[in-house]
């Protein structure tokens, strides 16, 4: 692979992007290791940016130095309750005021993005984390309030690593695309108190299934 403009903070910035959106698609899931040496080799840089791009990963927490290595970071269960019930506070709030801001530019975007969904025929775990994700992105954009997105854009990144996704669980990905059709109904009608309480549901559900998962793997212990 290789780097656009020569600088090292480009460099930094093409590794760093990589990794991450890697990570974030479950490519490398947790307890991979990142060693200097295999990425600098892979992105034909030196080590200097490759150092750069782990530490920007600490600090965003998705990487975590083990020992004398690094590898991508584990999510505490604790950790996961918490930032569920963050989410279905803020997703709430996103979905009540995109209901007040939504331009049709919006609406559209998401309606196309629900019928993109729906046409996918059996989608694997890593197309339904990728695919949702960009829905719930423009959900965040049609609120039109820049804090608020990136508050739960920050959020998310503690979750989409989780191993297995809630949307592989029984028929949670054809009920859940459900409940994005009936958000974006709402968001078109501008119901805000219908809109808060669908998106609160459609997070409380998938926090039920994460613990329903954590549990079966703390059981397999």
């Amino acid at each position: 692979m290789t780097t656009t403009g020569g600088t090292g903070r480009t460099d930094a910035q093409t590794v760093y992007t990589g990794l991450r959106d890697e990570i974030l698609a479950g490519v490398l899931p947790p307890g991979t290791p990142l060693r200097e040496v295999n990425l600098a080799t892979r992105f034909s840089v030196s080590r200097t940016p490759v150092r750069e791009a782990l530490r920007r990963l600490e600090q965003d927490r998705l990487v975590i130095s083990q020992g004398r290595g690094i590898q991508v970071r584990a999510v505490d269960p604790q950790e996961v309750v918490q930032v569920y019930d963050m989410r279905i506070l803020l997703e709430a709030e996103a979905a009540g005021q995109a209901a007040q801001a939504r331009t049709v530019a919006d609406l559209l975007s998401l309606e196309g993005l629900l019928a993109r969904d729906r046409a996918l025929v059996d989608p694997d775990d890593g197309t339904r984390i990728r695919t949702n994700l960009e829905f719930h992105a423009a959900l965040w954009q049609a609120a039109h309030n820049p804090v608020l997105s990136d508050l739960l854009g920050r959020l998310n990144i503690h979750l989409v690593h989780v191993p297995r996704s809630t949307l592989s669980v029984g028929d949670r990905w054809s009920a859940a695309l459900d409940e994005h059709e009936r958000l974006i109904e709402a968001i078109r009608d501008r119901d805000t108190a219908l809109a808060r309480q669908i998106g609160a549901a459609h997070m409380s559900t998938a926090r039920e299934i994460r613990m329903a998962l954590l549990r079966d793997a703390a059981g397999h212990r």
